[in-house]
């Protein structure tokens, strides 16, 4: 049970092309953004649909992964770990940020599929 403590699993569509970057370590970050849908009955009974939206992290190689196959609009699981950090933007605001470390990603969809990045172009 103690692999469980800190473990997030989501399924959503990436809101928009990764922004990777190359750090001057030689390491690989992505950074992207997904969308979770929940849909419900409100008091009504009308169909409600609830969209998350949830910032994804990704180092070293599956930061390459997220590279070269994901897309804005691409369907995909992520496996992770939750994170929280501050920071002081320059007018001196302190911001907080909820993050999700990506330890796997698994792509989603048939090769058809909306959106992403083709792997052969």
């Amino acid at each position: 049970m103690s692999t469980l403590r800190n473990k997030v699993q989501l399924i959503g569509n990436v809101g928009n092309n990764p922004e990777i970057k190359n750090l001057e370590s030689g390491k690989k970050v992505a950074s992207f953004s997904i969308a979770t849908n929940e849909f419900y009955k409100n008091s009504n009974g009308d169909k409600v649909q609830s969209t998350q939206w949830h910032t994804i992290v990704a180092w070293g190689k599956t930061a390459e992964i997220v590279e070269s196959y994901v897309g804005k609009g691409k369907e995909i699981a992520i496996e992770g770990k939750l994170t929280s950090r501050s920071y002081e933007t320059k007018e001196g605001e302190k911001r907080y940020v909820t993050e999700v470390i990506a330890d796997e990603i698994l792509l989603l969809g048939g090769a058809n599929s909306e959106s992403g990045k083709n792997p052969n172009s």
